[in-house]
């Protein structure tokens, strides 16, 4: 059963950070991969809220692994950071790479504390 709920949440995750991805990249005439940066701390955010959480297996299987692990991209972020390297954009890079690592740890640690305030 966990395997189908790891499905059903990527199938809702990987459309929504492709589209995500696009949609806030159209809005930013700049090289920086602010559609990747959005996407990978919205879902750090949601997946420190969930590990909070006393979910079950079951939600940590759709949401955690299946819709996180979607949502976010690791491959992508490395293949943007390359690019950025190799066009020259040498301080865009890591800018990416310390806003990325930074926002992420953060959304995740905010998104922890908001689940712990909710839960009481």
């Amino acid at each position: 059963m966990s395997v189908l709920l790891v499905i059903l949440g990527a199938a809702l995750g990987a459309p929504l950070r492709y589209l995500t991805d696009r949609f806030v990249q159209a809005r930013h005439d700049a090289a920086f991969p602010w559609g990747t940066l959005t996407v990978n701390v919205s879902g750090s955010a949601l997946l420190g809220f969930l590990v909070a959480l006393p979910a079950g297996d079951g939600v940590m299987a759709l949401l955690g692994t299946g819709f996180c692990g979607a949502l976010t991209t690791y491959s992508t972020f490395g293949y943007e950071t390359l690019r950025l390297v190799q066009n020259g954009a040498r301080l865009l890079s890591t800018l990416n790479v310390a806003l990325s690592v930074a926002a992420g740890l953060a959304a995740g640690g905010g998104g922890a504390l908001l689940a712990r305030l909710i839960a009481g």
